[in-house]
């Protein structure tokens, strides 16, 4: 291998000067870049905002299915808590999201060749209320809606608490990424 290289390539790498210039010019080259990579996804100011308030969605809807406002407010708070190094208060957030779940529903989804109903979508809504005091021009109130389909076969009550789990925790990632991820 030595044979197929330069004869001036080996008495460079020798030279001691050459050895000792090599990592500090490494290590001022990559100091100087700063890469800022944030894999959670939030894009939160930490100087401005440390403290976010979540209250307890009530259920407004007329369909109920008990579980699912503590499925909901749980996965909302959890969302939060693994996701960015916000504090939860219990009042005088910095952020502050409140609201309602206003409808819990379910519908025909299609239609068997036999007239019958083959699926059936279930869906929540929330009315989301959106606070941030450290800068007013986001803030919002908007909808969010998740749903889910399962198989008509299958009684609502074998698969309810499945369904209703994902659709928390889609609403959940739509809410996230609506106040605090900008992608």
């Amino acid at each position: 291998m030595k044979g197929n290289l330069p004869k001036r390539f080996f008495s460079l790498t020798r030279q001691p000067a050459l050895h000792a210039i090599l990592p500090v010019l490494f290590l001022l080259l990559f100091s100087s870049c700063a890469i800022k990579l944030r894999m959670d996804g939030a894009s939160i100011d930490y100087s401005k905002t440390k403290t976010i308030q979540i209250a307890d969605f009530p259920i407004r809807s007329s369909y109920v299915w008990g579980p699912m406002g503590p499925l909901f407010n749980n996965a909302l708070k959890d969302q939060f808590a693994n996701h960015t190094k916000l504090i939860q208060v219990r009042r005088n957030g910095d952020m502050k999201i409140e609201g309602e779940i206003t409808q819990y529903s379910q519908r025909n989804k299609s239609v068997s060749s036999e007239g019958y109903s083959a699926q059936t979508e279930l869906s929540i809504t929330v009315n989301v209320r959106f606070t941030n005091n450290a800068n007013h021009a986001e803030n919002f109130e908007r909808q969010f809606t998740a749903s889910q389909t399962y198989e008509t076969t299958r009684s609502l009550n074998s698969v309810q608490e499945e369904l209703v789990t994902q659709m928390c925790k889609d609403l959940c990632d739509q809410i996230f990424n609506a106040t605090v991820a900008s992608w």
